[in-house]
């Protein structure tokens, strides 16, 4: 199983940019897929998911209105469009998969069963 977080890097305020998440190993299109950030020195929060079928996407409050999941199950990627940055968006960004079944509480991260391994996202004041 793999999961690979790309597209992070350096951007001003108010900038975009867009990271896409690689899955392999697994049955992507049965699993919800989520991103999570974490700052430094701070506990690891919720981004963004979307749901197996990519028919529902759940966003943080503030990051609603200016970032944007997608998924392609054909291509078994999931990506995070990141509009109008800023300083405190600077973390490291995960992207993770949760198998599809029952009750699913998108925010918690032990509700996810594979992780990437994060790619840093830093926004200049």
């Amino acid at each position: 199983v793999q999961l690979q977080a790309s597209g992070g890097g350096l951007v001003q305020g108010g900038g975009s940019l867009r990271l896409s998440c690689a899955a392999s190993g697994f049955s992507f299109s049965d699993y919800h897929m989520g991103w999570f950030r974490q700052a430094p020195g701070k506990a690891r929060e919720f981004v963004g998911a979307v749901t197996w079928t990519g028919g529902r996407t759940y966003y943080t409050n503030s990051v609603r209105g200016r970032f944007t999941i997608s998924r392609d199950n054909a291509k078994n990627t999931v990506a995070l469009q990141m509009n109008s940055l800023k300083p405190e968006d600077t973390a490291v960004y995960f992207c993770a998969a949760d198998q599809n079944g029952g009750a699913w509480l998108p925010y918690r991260p032990d509700e996810y069963d594979y992780w990437g391994q994060g790619t840093l996202v830093t926004v200049s004041s």
